[in-house]
Parts: C-alpha cells; sequence; structure tokens
C-alpha cells in the first residue's frame, strides 16, 4: 500500500465528505474504480449494488447527499494492510459503518461500504 499515512488519508476522506465535495471524495478513487454498498442497491432502482467507475460512484454519492442533506461522519478507528485501509466511522445517525478500500498505488480501485448487519444504520443510510 502506498498511502504512508492512512490516518492522514481518513482525515482528508472525511473532510472531504463533512463538506460534502465530492470532487475532492472522488480524487481518491482510480478512474475504473468500483464501489459495492448494499445502500446503493437500495437506492437505485435495478441497481446490483456495484457501481462502476467514477460515473455511476459520483450519480450514486451525489443522490446520498441529496436525500441526506445533514450527512456527517466521525472517524472511530482506522486499520491498514498491504494494500487495503478500513475506516471504521459514525454517520450522522451515529450508526457504525466500515468503508474497506483497495489501492492500487496511491489511488483506490475497489471500495466497499459495510454496515452493521442489523439492517438499521443501512436503512437510515437512505432514507430522504
Amino acid at each position: 500500500m502506498t498511502v504512508t499515512d492512512p490516518h492522514a488519508f481518513a482525515r482528508s476522506w472525511v473532510d472531504a465528505w463533512n463538506s460534502h465535495d465530492l470532487d475532492a471524495v472522488l480524487a481518491h478513487f482510480a478512474d475504473e474504480a468500483t464501489f459495492s454498498s448494499p445502500a446503493a442497491r437500495q437506492l437505485l432502482d435495478g441497481s446490483d449494488g456495484v457501481l462502476r467507475g467514477k460515473t455511476e460512484i459520483r450519480a450514486y454519492w451525489s443522490e446520498g447527499l441529496r436525500r441526506i442533506p445533514d450527512l456527517r461522519f466521525e472517524v472511530v478507528d482506522v486499520y491498514a494492510g498491504l494494500d487495503a485501509l478500513v475506516i471504521n466511522y459514525r454517520n450522522q445517525r451515529g450508526g457504525l459503518v466500515c468503508e474497506v478500500l483497495i489501492f492500487d498505488g496511491d489511488l483506490v480501485i475497489s471500495g466497499h461500504g459495510t454496515y452493521q448487519e442489523s439492517g438499521d444504520d443501512l436503512a437510515g443510510a437512505t432514507r430522504s
């Protein structure tokens, strides 16, 4: 993994999200990145929950921000692997979420939003 400071990456990531700056969030991702999330399956009609490329990822996150105008994340912890980073955070409803990010060089090539199994936070993530 070429992210030399995982905590700095997580701060940059959360600052971009909390300012609702999608360009800054997407700057962390390769153009051909994929992102999967059970929330995407709920939010986007006919979606299998896998978004392919920045255009699809942007459309999903734009819709999410439209539906959740008070979206705010607080990083709880950061876990680093060889080519992976996991950001454990609380969302605006207090629910715990993990973002699993796989890197190729310094850009994310694959991301996965994961939610507590109860589904409570997932439903809140997509509620308008």
